[in-house]
């Protein structure tokens, strides 16, 4: 593994975007220009108490001055969203890599679908935002809130640029209200769907893209996987070809005991969301936990991030994720 490299950045804006949800705008300390990014990217970044989190970028690729993150404060999850939104004020420097994008806006003729849940809006709104900065006018915006008031960069959406862009539900919090996307995925056209936001809605449009081309359905989750439950045990992965064998005890991934026998792979969001330390799975039964794969793509393949196993052994072949 090589060292991630931190960059120095400044806190030059700390505004609401909603409720629950806190906007950033971070910049260089000498006003300078920030490392390229491309919509659907994000950066990591320390929090006070020395936590690693992944935000996507929301501003336009084209703004090169600053980077825009909206953060939502969640008091169930694993304490970095909290640290951040609660301990970072306008003034600090904090520290963030360079921009990295799992979830990259393809050029497509026949257009784009965007959908977003919540603060998986983040992604989608860079990406709309570039797509009308680049004079693209075939794409829609489907946004899926609870309520106004939980509605980030909603003032924007209204505005006259997204007009006829951009549809906005709001559910209530009610599944009974939730917004039917299967007229609007039912017969594709060409176009490439993004989506970004919680599970439920992810698997929704999964179910329903089932008969879509593979390469045109995108996701990004801004919710990680569960990692770790109460009946975890431990097992036993085999490597082909080398024939050597681990044991992953409960509570380590597969990952993590790789990487204690000296093992260096490729990973990044190490969440089950990214896709990039997918691995091929030869043999034995996966439990799957990621948010990356699709059902086809779990019977070949396991993210050894999150993921475990229902059988005593799994074999893996750590040279073939294609």
């Amino acid at each position: 593994m090589t060292a991630t490299e931190w960059n120095r950045l400044v806190v030059a804006r700390k505004s609401p975007l909603a409720d629950g949800i806190m906007g950033f705008e971070l910049r260089a300390p000498n006003g300078g220009e920030l490392p390229a990014f491309t919509s659907g990217a994000h950066i990591t970044v320390r929090t006070p108490a020395g936590l690693e989190r992944k935000y996507s970028l929301a501003n336009d690729p084209d703004e090169r001055d600053h980077y825009q993150l909206g953060v939502k404060r969640d008091p169930s999850g694993r304490g970095g969203s909290v640290d951040f939104v609660d301990h970072v004020n306008e003034g600090d420097v904090v520290d963030a890599t360079d921009p990295r994008n799992d979830f990259p806006l393809a050029a497509n003729k026949a257009g784009y679908i965007l959908i977003a849940g919540g603060i998986g809006v983040t992604p989608v709104i860079s990406m709309a935002r570039h797509l009308l900065t680049t004079g693209v006018v075939n794409f829609h915006v489907y946004y899926v809130t609870r309520d106004p008031d939980s509605t980030a960069f909603l003032e924007e959406f209204s505005a006259p640029e997204f007009r006829r862009k951009v549809t906005i539900h709001h559910d209530g919090g009610d599944p009974a209200k939730a917004f039917d996307f299967w007229p609007v995925l039912e017969r594709p056209k060409g176009q490439h769907v993004y989506c970004c936001g919680p599970r439920g809605l992810m698997d929704a449009v999964r179910d329903m893209t089932g008969h879509w081309p593979s390469s045109a359905i995108h996701f990004e989750a801004f919710s990680e996987a569960e990692a770790n439950r109460p009946d975890d045990t431990a097992f036993i992965v085999r490597l082909r070809p080398s024939g050597e064998t681990l044991e992953v005890p409960v509570g380590t991934t597969i990952l993590d005991a790789l990487r204690a026998v000296g093992h260096t792979l490729a990973s990044s969001c190490e969440s089950g969301t990214c896709g990039t330390c997918r691995t091929l799975l030869v043999s034995g039964e996966a439990d799957h936990r990621d948010l990356a794969l699709t059902e086809d793509e779990r019977e070949r393949y396991i993210m050894i991030c999150v993921s475990r196993a229902k059988s005593p052994e799994l074999v893996l072949d750590l040279g073939s994720n294609l």
